[in-house]
């Protein structure tokens, strides 16, 4: 029996997904914690966490995974990674983290990231990497070489979370074009890591690990790491991207005009282009998709709303009874005039980095209730959607059909409704996720599947959702009033 494991190291918990790679069907799912991983704030703005603690979940949810399957470790021929992304792990010789990771959402380096935009130019780095170095992993790396110098020169290897993660499991530290494209070091046009931003933030271009294929093989189980998942040593790892192409490649978005999106603890938008053209403004940012080659252009453009679930989970967190499906069921029919904006998560990049905060607007303590509060943030979010995807439309990438895992905030009807009918689009729902992504990924990397579209024949439409006609002009003037707030 042939099967594929997938892991999904996210900023909320670790999902893991046994693929059955001769039905193309799910074998087994598992997730941990049950609850959230914490994310420690030292500074307001800051957002860490602990790559020891992703490795334990790891563990978890591997035994998880195991016990509800009935595979044994040598049916499992090959392991496939999605992660967060964007963020920054440092190690020494040994692989031992020198402090926390810096994650995703985390607004530190943004002031770095600007100040490089302007001295290295705007028209050398857009044309480059696609992207201002803004706040991603490289402008990271630049605040612990200026503000912990001690601990910058103790660096052997820096990682993003999923080469972390790789590196438990094999040992050996490496990364991919993706993931470098990710942090803005990878130079397009050079077709190699990006030497000009390294010299600029004095980076020695030996702190990058080797280069591996996205899909192919990066390495095999140690026998360390077997023993603590209960897997076959040797098994090789031959996936490996970041979340949202992984989530992507799951929802079958290869190609160019195919757009999907999320609403995890982050909304997204992610559209495939293949045209090396960046948003002059960085409002979106482009970066090499699974798919990407240096005579086939790939790239994802994706819009990100730090503020999405992350709101959500605020709200419901406020409830005395917690529970998403509670609070879904009560907005269903909370109209009201309440304004939301979901900006309490870090520095927004369709905002330019800017990082007003979260609120409300229009409360009236006479009649609005946790309801109204609760469907305030879900059209908040919704809204958010359509602000940011002109954005993608002045790319030339103007969506008419998303797809979309039926999942997170997508689970809430009023949600899926309202983001349908704000931005016109029709919304097609899969039951899937990054973990089954990672491991249809693991297959194809594999050689077990010779196609994407070999490996993503089995993927069954769940549901849709068809912009209404009906009142359309209550939702445009509530977005026309939430658009007239943001400023």
């Amino acid at each position: 029996m042939a099967h594929f494991l997938g892991y999904d190291l996210g900023s909320s918990s670790v999902k893991a997904c046994l693929l059955d790679g001769e039905s193309g069907r799910v074998a087994a799912r598992a997730s941990y914690p049950q609850d959230e991983m914490p994310i420690e704030a030292p500074r307001p703005g800051w957002a860490e966490q602990r790559p020891e603690s992703w490795w334990d979940c790891v563990r978890q949810a591997t035994t998880l995974l195991l016990a509800r399957s009935t595979v044994t470790p040598r049916d499992i021929l090959a392991v496939g990674i999605s992660y967060q992304m964007h963020g920054l792990v440092i190690v020494d010789g040994n692989g031992r983290c020198l402090r926390p990771a810096i994650i995703w959402c985390d607004g530190r380096a943004v002031d770095i990231g600007e100040r490089a935009f302007g001295i290295l130019g705007r028209e050398r780095c857009l044309e480059h990497l696609l992207n201002s170095p803004g706040n991603f992993t490289a402008s990271k790396l630049r605040w612990v070489k200026e503000r912990e110098p001690a601990t910058f020169d103790r660096i052997a290897k820096v990682l993003l979370p999923g080469d972390y993660l790789a590196w438990k499991l094999t040992g050996r530290f490496a990364t991919t074009v993706p993931g470098l494209s990710e942090g803005t070091l990878w130079d397009f046009r050079e077709n190699c890591p990006a030497r000009f931003l390294l010299d600029h933030f004095e980076i020695p271009g030996a702190l990058l690990p080797d280069l591996v294929p996205t899909l192919g093989e990066q390495g095999r189980l140690t026998k360390g790491a077997a023993a603590e998942l209960g897997l076959a040593s040797g098994t090789p790892v031959t996936f490996r991207a970041g979340d949202q192409p992984t989530n992507a490649l799951a929802l079958n978005v290869l190609e160019p005009g195919e757009v999907a999106a999320n609403a995890g603890t982050s909304g997204v938008v992610y559209g495939i282009t293949d045209s090396l053209q960046a948003d002059t403004l960085s409002r979106v940012n482009s970066f090499a998709h699974v798919n990407h080659g240096k005579d086939r252009t790939r790239l994802g453009v994706l819009l990100c709303i730090n503020g999405a679930g992350s709101a959500y989970r605020w709200l419901r967190k406020l409830y005395s009874e917690p529970g998403y499906d509670r609070m879904n069921e009560e907005a269903t029919e909370a109209f009201s005039d309440v304004r939301f904006y979901p900006f309490g998560n870090g520095p927004e990049r369709m905002l330019e980095n800017r990082g007003p905060g979260a609120w409300f607007e229009g409360i009236d303590f006479n009649t609005h209730g946790r309801a109204h509060l609760a469907r305030a943030v879900l059209e908040g979010v919704a809204f958010s959607f359509r602000y940011g995807m002109r954005v993608l439309e002045g790319l030339g990438l103007e969506a008419t059909v998303m797809r979309a895992s039926l999942a997170n905030m997508l689970k809430s009807a009023a949600f899926r409704e309202t983001l349908a009918n704000v931005t016109g689009v029709t919304i097609e729902l899969y039951d899937t996720d990054g973990a089954e992504g990672a491991a249809r990924g693991a297959a194809i990397g594999a050689g077990h599947y010779k196609s994407f579209e070999e490996a993503l024949g089995p993927l069954a439409r769940k549901g849709i959702v068809v912009p209404s006609r009906k009142s359309p002009g209550r939702l445009e003037e509530a977005y026309a009033r939430w658009e007239l707030g943001l400023g």
